[in-house]
């Protein structure tokens, strides 16, 4: 009966499978098969990858899940929790996907309904390739059938990477599973890992809610050597968002990859990681040990004021506006709700450095995605910094030029402030 009934369920994809098909080659013009609010904010929360790779099993994950709620993870905004790859088991006779019940003796249904009772949603990871990057099963040519499975379960993220893919076009690639997921009828967070590769964020908003925009992330800030071939350290992936601002926006983020805070950077090099990916609008997914992290880690990812930047409703990525000091110093201006700004100084040099902040020098018109001004001679901000959490004034001129404010940044660090209109 029970093999009969998976039968019939194949049966059944298929045949919706040939129906999606068709109605998109009749409806070029149709709207975009995404779910509406689903991602009107970039993702939080946590996955494998980063710490355990493919060493992961219902106890770990379980225990993550009892750490988002315990230390407040999850009521300051990190829902998803992530199982990247190694998760999979063999395809069956149908050719359905299924767990590795070795490491998930509950099953996946079973899982996400441990993590749905917390709060927590439960996200998975496959690949359009015939393989996943750990050799685990890849989805090309089941991807209706994947599709069920995790509707099924009850998963709601699906992170689809890129190996194995030769030949492959990505676009085509990733709608297909697109359309799957709609089709499947639960609405599913669909993460493109594509490693920018085929610039995903010329054509990625048709398709999905995040695109990585490139290759894995290291828990290393500078080129310092000793990160792996295959990655990146933070620095190299910051300047790589270069040009990509225009293309982010409420349902549709650039995906620098994961967060490192926490996997054996300096606490300065983690503020620093957290805070630039706060203001570039990308995804806060952490990928640290949250059993056993720090104290120091912890007040990081849980500072509610730096994570409000990223999540701002308006949804535009910062813009870095210029830099001084032959480069050592960034400065970049994000605009956010009711005429806020959050403005970071950020020291990307090996040495400390100090600034004396001019707030006339900084006036200028965010033509590129806001049209949004700052007007620093006609408008009065008050400022707050956000690290320290100390009101430091405003930005008025100081009747006295003497005591215009000098700001030390300390090396792999930022100063980061949140501007609020005076009312009058």
């Amino acid at each position: 009966m029970k093999k009969i009934s998976i039968i019939a369920a194949a049966i059944a994809i298929l045949m919706v499978s040939q129906v999606s098909d068709a109605q998109d080659r009749r409806r070029p013009d149709a709207p975009l098969p995404k779910w509406e609010g689903l991602a009107d904010t970039p993702q939080m929360g946590w996955s494998s990858w980063n710490k355990f790779q493919t060493e992961i099993n219902e106890k770990l994950i379980k225990e993550t899940a009892d750490q988002m709620v315990e230390l407040g993870l999850v009521d300051a905004g990190y829902v998803y929790l992530n199982l990247d790859d190694g998760w999979h088991g063999e395809r069956d006779e149908q050719g359905f996907v299924h767990e590795d019940l070795e490491k998930f003796p509950s099953g996946m249904k079973a899982l996400a309904d441990y993590l749905h009772s917390k709060g927590i949603k439960l996200g998975i990871y496959s690949d359009a390739g015939t393989n996943t990057c750990a050799c685990y099963t890849g989805s090309l040519g089941h991807e209706y059938q994947d599709a069920y499975m995790y509707a099924q379960w009850g998963v709601d993220y699906l992170k689809y990477d890129w190996c194995y893919t030769n030949n492959i076009d990505p676009k085509g690639a990733y709608t297909l599973m697109r359309n799957a997921l709609r089709k499947a009828g639960r609405p599913i967070f669909f993460s493109m890992c594509e490693w920018g590769s085929n610039k995903p964020w010329e054509w990625g908003n048709e398709v999905a809610n995040s695109w990585r925009t490139t290759g894995d992330i290291s828990a290393h800030f500078t080129r310092d050597g000793k990160y792996p071939s295959y990655s990146l350290c933070i620095l190299d992936i910051l300047d790589m968002q270069a040009g990509l601002r225009k293309y982010a926006g409420p349902g549709h983020w650039n995906d620098p990859d994961m967060l490192e805070v926490g996997n054996g950077m300096s606490v300065a090099e983690d503020r620093a990681h957290f805070t630039l990916w706060a203001m570039l609008c990308a995804p806060l997914l952490m990928g640290n040990d949250l059993v056993h992290m720090s104290q120091e880690t912890r007040a990081i990812l849980l500072n509610k004021e730096v994570i409000a930047l990223n999540q701002d409703p308006l949804g535009v990525q910062a813009l870095k506006y210029k830099t001084e000091q032959d480069g050592a110093l960034e400065f970049w201006f994000k605009p956010l709700e009711g005429g806020d700004w959050a403005v970071c100084i950020f020291n990307r040099s090996e040495q400390d450095r100090e600034y004396l902040i001019d707030w006339r020098n900084f006036c200028f018109t965010d033509t590129e995605v806001s049209n949004l001004s700052t007007s620093f001679d006609t408008v009065v901000y008050r400022i707050k910094n956000l690290w320290t959490g100390k009101e430091e004034g405003t930005t008025a001129l100081p009747k006295n030029y003497n005591k215009m404010k000098t700001v030390k940044v300390p090396s792999h660090d930022v100063v980061l402030y949140r501007l609020s209109p005076v009312s009058e």
